[in-house]
C-alpha cells in the first residue's frame, strides 16, 4: 500500500467499532455532540472514518480512562487543536481532575475500611447482621 493510500484510507462504523471496542451507537453518539467531526460518507450514506478520526477517537478513549468527562474530553480536543496556546489550561484542567480522583480516592479508601469493619463485626456476631442494622448511620 502506498504512502497515499495509506493516509487516505477509510474505515466503515462496523471496522471502527471493532477496532476501538467501541459501539456503533457510541460513534454516532460521539459524531452527534461534537466529539467528532462530521464524519464523510459514501454516496450510499454510510459513514466512512479516517486515520484522524480514529486518532480522535483513541484519545476520547484515553481521556475517559483517565476520567475525564465528556464535556472536559471536548476541552481537552479543542485545546489539542492548538496545543503550544493551551498548555496551561490543559495543566490545569488536569489538576482540577488530579484533585477530584485524590477526593474520590480518599473516599473510597474510607468506604474500604467501613466495610472491612462490617464485615468481621458480622462475622463475629452471633446475632443480627450489623452490615444490615448499620447501613442508615452515617
Amino acid at each position: 500500500m502506498s504512502e497515499k493510500e495509506n493516509k487516505t484510507q477509510t474505515y466503515k462504523i462496523s471496522e471502527v467499532a471493532d477496532t476501538t471496542g467501541l459501539s456503533a451507537d457510541t460513534l454516532r453518539y460521539y459524531e452527534k455532540i461534537g466529539l467528532l467531526k462530521k464524519i464523510g460518507r459514501a454516496p450510499s450514506g454510510v459513514r466512512l472514518y479516517n486515520r484522524q478520526d480514529l486518532s480522535r477517537l483513541r484519545f476520547i478513549q484515553r481521556a475517559k480512562t483517565m476520567n475525564f468527562s465528556l464535556l472536559e474530553i471536548e476541552k481537552l480536543l479543542q485545546m489539542r487543536e492548538n496545543p503550544g496556546h493551551a498548555k496551561n489550561s490543559v495543566r490545569q484542567l488536569s489538576r482540577d481532575k488530579l484533585t477530584e480522583v485524590e477526593t474520590h480516592i480518599k473516599t473510597l479508601t474510607t468506604l474500604q475500611k467501613e466495610l472491612t469493619l462490617l464485615i468481621n463485626l458480622c462475622t463475629g456476631s452471633k446475632q443480627g447482621c450489623p452490615i444490615i442494622d448499620n447501613m442508615d448511620e452515617k
